[in-house]
C-alpha cells in the first residue's frame, strides 16, 4: 500500500491504511484506539484519551504526530499550571519599547494536553476558545490558529486522587472520549519483546516510523499535508441515507428521554456523530454511513456528555451501560 502512497489522489482508506501500519510500529495493541483517534482528526473534532498510567496514551498521540509530521507540542498539565502557560502572554522588550507576543504551546497542530485532570478547572478552560473556534484570545486580540488544530488530552480516571473533574462545557468540546484499556496476552507480549530488544518510547525515528510525504516538499512541510486536506475533501462527499439520518437523531433524542439520565445528548452532539461515522466510513472505503459505523461510534462520542441520575449512580450503572440500551432500543433501518 506505502508504494503508492504519494500520489496526489489517494484516498481516506489508504491514509489510515498508512498511519494503522506506521504506528504499529510503535503501538501493540490498540488499534480500535488509533481508529477513532483518526476519525476524529479528520472530522476536524477532538479526543479525550481516558485510563489508568502505563497504557500508551502520551505514545498514541506523539506517534500520530510523528506519522502525519504535523508540529506537535505538549502541556504537562499540574496544579500550578496558569491559562497563560497555555495560551501566551504579551512580554514587553525593553530595548525595542513595545510588547511582542510569547506564543504557548497551542499554537501547533497537534496539541497533547497530558493529564488534563490534573489542573483545576480555571486552567482547563483556557482551551475552550480555541477548541471551538480555532483561534486564541490574548489581551482582546485574536490570534488564528491555522491548519490542523487537534486536541487530544489524556486523564486518569477521576477515582485517582489528586484530580479535578473536567467541567461539563469543557468535556463537550471534545467530540470523543476514548477508553484505553489493557492489551490482550499477546499485544502485552510483543510490547516486552520490543522493550527488551532496546526501544524506547522517546526515539521514535530508530523504530522506523516514516512521516507522511507532502506532495508540496518534503522539506518544507505545510501547516496541513495534502494527503489530510484530500481526505477532509473526501469525506464531505461521503453520503448520509435519510433512513440512516433518522437513525442517529433517534439515537440521541432517546438519550433525553431516558430514565437513567438526567441530562441527554445535545444537538451538537449528534452532529458529532454524524461527522465522525462520515468520516469512519471513509476510512473504511465506503462512500456512504451505514448503521454500523454509528454504533460503532455512539459510545465515543455520547458517553462523556450524558449525565446520569443519582439513583443510577448509586446503583453503579455506567454510561456505555445506559448508550448500550438506547442503541439497542432503537429499530435499525434497513
Amino acid at each position: 500500500m506505502q508504494k503508492g502512497f504519494g500520489k496526489p489522489n489517494m484516498k481516506t482508506q489508504e491514509l489510515g491504511e498508512y498511519v494503522y501500519t506506521e504506528a504499529g510500529k510503535v503501538i501493540a495493541g490498540q488499534d480500535e484506539v488509533l481508529e477513532q483517534v483518526l476519525v476524529c482528526l479528520l472530522s476536524r473534532g477532538h479526543v479525550l484519551l481516558e485510563g489508568v498510567p502505563g497504557i500508551a496514551k502520551t505514545l498514541i498521540v506523539r506517534t500520530m504526530a510523528a506519522v502525519l509530521g504535523c508540529d506537535f507540542k505538549r502541556i504537562q498539565f499540574t496544579p500550578d499550571l496558569m491559562p497563560s502557560d497555555i495560551t501566551g502572554t504579551n512580554v514587553f522588550d525593553t530595548k525595542a519599547s513595545a510588547f511582542y507576543l510569547k506564543k504557548g504551546p497551542v499554537f501547533t497542530n497537534l496539541l497533547l494536553a497530558d493529564e488534563i485532570n490534573r489542573t483545576p478547572p480555571k486552567t482547563q478552560a483556557a482551551l475552550l476558545q480555541s477548541m471551538e473556534e480555532q483561534c486564541v484570545s490574548i489581551d482582546g486580540e485574536n490570534h488564528v490558529l491555522e491548519g490542523i488544530f487537534f486536541v487530544a488530552a489524556t486523564q486518569n480516571p477521576i477515582e485517582y486522587e489528586g484530580t479535578y473533574p473536567l467541567p461539563e462545557a469543557q468535556l463537550d468540546r471534545f467530540m470523543m472520549k476514548v477508553i484505553v484499556g489493557y492489551p490482550d496476552e499477546a499485544s502485552e507480549l510483543e510490547v516486552l519483546k520490543r522493550a527488551g530488544a532496546g526501544f524506547t518510547p522517546t526515539n521514535l525515528d530508530a523504530a522506523g516510523v516514516k512521516s507522511l510525504p507532502n506532495s508540496s516538499s518534503d522539506k518544507q512541510r505545510t501547516a496541513t499535508p495534502q494527503a489530510i486536506h484530500e481526505a477532509w475533501t473526501e469525506i464531505l462527499q461521503v453520503t448520509v441515507g435519510d433512513d440512516v439520518m433518522r437513525y442517529l437523531m433517534a439515537i440521541t433524542r432517546q438519550s433525553r428521554g431516558a430514565y437513567q439520565v438526567t441530562l441527554g445528548a445535545s444537538p451538537r452532539a449528534s452532529i458529532a456523530l454524524l461527522k465522525s461515522s462520515k468520516a469512519l466510513a471513509a476510512l473504511r472505503g465506503r462512500d456512504f454511513v451505514t448503521p454500523d459505523d454509528i454504533k460503532t461510534l455512539a459510545a465515543p462520542v455520547l458517553r462523556h456528555r450524558l449525565i446520569l441520575s443519582p439513583e443510577s449512580a448509586i446503583e453503579g450503572v455506567s454510561t456505555d451501560e445506559v448508550v448500550s440500551r438506547i442503541v439497542n432500543a432503537v429499530p435499525v433501518p434497513r
